[in-house]
């Protein structure tokens, strides 16, 4: 299963850099694949794994905000591995060439 996940703290101001890091900190510590975009992290993983992680990732970040908006995009296809490569391959296949990342 791929998840799409972000966590906001709300209040805060317009920097939140140093609660992104923390984030990040964990989900590189998983050791389940991953890859970050300017507007949140995918990660791949079972739905056990994937659900540990951001309910981490989430109570760390409320620790010192008050408030938090978390939003979790679930896309989970059976028989399928590697999904967080082969997606964007199977685009590029299909545009013959290759994309920028």
């Amino acid at each position: 299963m791929l998840v799409e996940f972000s966590i906001i703290p709300i209040g805060k101001g317009s920097s939140i850099g140093d609660d992104i890091a923390n984030v990040l900190e964990i989900v590189d510590g998983s050791k389940l694949p991953y890859k970050i975009n300017p507007m949140g992290t995918v990660v791949e993983g079972s739905w056990d794994e994937v659900a540990r992680l951001i309910k981490k990732c989430h109570n760390t970040v409320l620790k010192n905000s008050e408030r938090i908006l978390t939003t979790i995009s679930i896309d989970d296809r059976k028989g399928k591995t590697n999904r967080i490569e082969e997606k964007v391959k199977s685009v590029e296949k299909r545009l013959h060439r290759t994309l920028r990342k």
